[in-house]
C-alpha cells in the first residue's frame, strides 16, 4: 500500500514518461500518418485508449482549465499524429480531441504567462491532464521544471499546414467533407474571465476591437515564440516580450475533482455523501444555459499529486467521468 500511495504521488514529466508517452505509441500504432513536411489537416475518429473514449470534433468555443503536462527527448524527431515530424523547440502541442493542425492560446494560471500554441499531435492520456506542450512551449510558460502547471487552454482557430497551405483548404477535396470556418479571436492574459465550472462552457471572454488575425499572421506570430536556449524563468520582462509571452497577472487557483453536476440536488448530496471517504467534498451551484445544476466536487488541493490521487480514487469508484478542474 505504501508503494502504491507513493506512485500515486509521482507527478509531471514523470508520470507523463511512464503512461502518456507509451499511449502515444500505441495510438500511433495503430493510425499511422504519411510523414512529410506539409501533414495533412485531420480531425479523426473517436479513438479508445487506455480504456477511455476520445471523440475528436472541431469546437470553436472550446475553453478548459485543468493541468498542464509537456513531452521532449522520447519523441523529438518522431512523426506526430498528423504526420508532421515533432520538434521539442518548437512551440507546439498534443490534444486528445482538438483538430489537427490547430492554434490554441495556453495560459499558465501559476504566473500569468500566455502564449499561441500549434496543436499537431495527440495526447495527453494521463488522467486529469488537458494538454501536453513540448518542451520550448513549456520553458517559455514557466513550467518545464516542475512538470505540470495549472493552465487555461483556449482554442483560436485552425493553423497552417507546415507548407504554408492552411488546414481547411488542404482538407477539401472529394474524400473530405469542408468543415465549417470556425471564428478566431486573440484573448488577452490580462483580460481572462474566471475559469469555468462546467466542461465546454465559459464566461464571455473579452475581445479586440481589431480585426482577428489571418491563419498565416498566427503562425507568424507563434514561431517568433522561438528562441535558441535561453531560460525564460530568469529572462527580463523585456527578452520574454521579444519572445511574444504575454504576461498577465497570475491567477493561481485551486485544483478540484469534479465528479458529476446534476440537476437535483439530492442526487447531487447523495454523491457527495458516498463521497466522503475519499477526502473533503462538497456541492456547489452553477448555471448553465440558464439551468441549475449542482457540481459534486472533491478538494480543494494545492498541489496536483493530491488531486491525482483523488481522481484516481473516484474513477477506481466507478465514476469514469471525473475530471480536474481548476478555479
Amino acid at each position: 500500500m505504501l508503494v502504491l500511495l507513493a506512485a500515486a504521488g509521482l507527478s509531471g514529466c514523470a508520470e507523463t514518461t511512464l503512461v502518456n508517452h507509451t499511449a502515444k505509441s500505441v495510438f500511433r500504432g495503430e493510425a499511422p500518418q504519411p510523414a512529410g513536411k506539409g501533414g495533412i489537416y485531420k480531425v479523426g475518429n473517436p479513438y479508445q485508449i487506455n480504456g477511455v473514449w476520445y471523440y475528436p470534433k472541431e469546437d470553436a468555443t472550446y475553453n478548459e482549465t485543468g493541468i498542464g503536462s509537456w513531452y521532449g527527448d522520447q519523441f523529438h524527431g518522431k512523426t506526430t499524429a498528423n504526420g508532421e515530424s515533432f520538434d521539442m523547440n518548437e512551440v507546439t502541442a498534443a490534444h486528445p480531441t482538438l483538430p489537427l493542425p490547430s492554434m490554441v492560446r495556453v495560459t499558465n494560471l501559476e504566473n500569468g504567462r500566455s502564449i499561441l500554441v500549434r496543436v499537431n499531435d495527440r495526447g495527453p492520456y494521463v488522467n486529469g491532464r488537458i494538454i501536453d506542450l513540448s518542451r520550448r512551449a513549456a520553458q517559455l510558460l514557466g513550467y518545464d521544471r516542475q512538470g505540470t502547471a495549472k493552465v487555461r487552454v483556449q482554442y483560436v482557430g485552425p493553423a497552417p499546414l507546415e507548407d504554408g497551405e492552411t488546414g481547411l483548404a488542404a482538407a477539401n477535396g472529394p474524400e473530405h467533407e469542408n468543415p465549417a470556418a470556425a471564428p478566431r479571436a486573440v484573448v488577452s492574459a490580462e483580460a481572462l474571465p474566471p475559469p469555468p465550472g462546467v466542461k465546454g462552457r465559459s464566461a464571455e471572454v473579452a475581445r479586440p476591437a481589431t480585426p482577428p488575425p489571418s491563419a498565416m499572421q498566427i503562425l507568424s506570430a507563434q514561431n517568433q515564440n522561438k528562441v535558441a536556449s535561453a531560460d525564460p524563468a530568469a529572462a527580463p520582462a523585456a527578452d520574454l516580450a521579444n519572445q511574444k509571452v504575454d504576461l498577465g497577472p497570475a491567477r493561481g487557483g485551486q485544483i478540484f475533482v469534479q465528479v458529476g453536476a446534476f440537476s437535483q440536488y439530492e442526487n447531487a448530496h447523495k454523491l457527495a455523501a458516498r463521497l466522503s471517504m475519499i477526502g473533503p467534498v462538497g456541492v456547489s451551484s452553477t448555471f448553465v444555459n440558464n439551468q441549475e445544476f449542482f457540481r459534486v466536487r472533491l478538494g480543494p488541493y494545492t498541489q496536483v499529486p493530491g488531486a491525482d490521487q483523488a481522481l484516481q480514487q473516484a474513477i477506481n469508484s466507478g465514476h469514469t467521468d471525473a475530471r480536474i478542474v481548476v478555479e
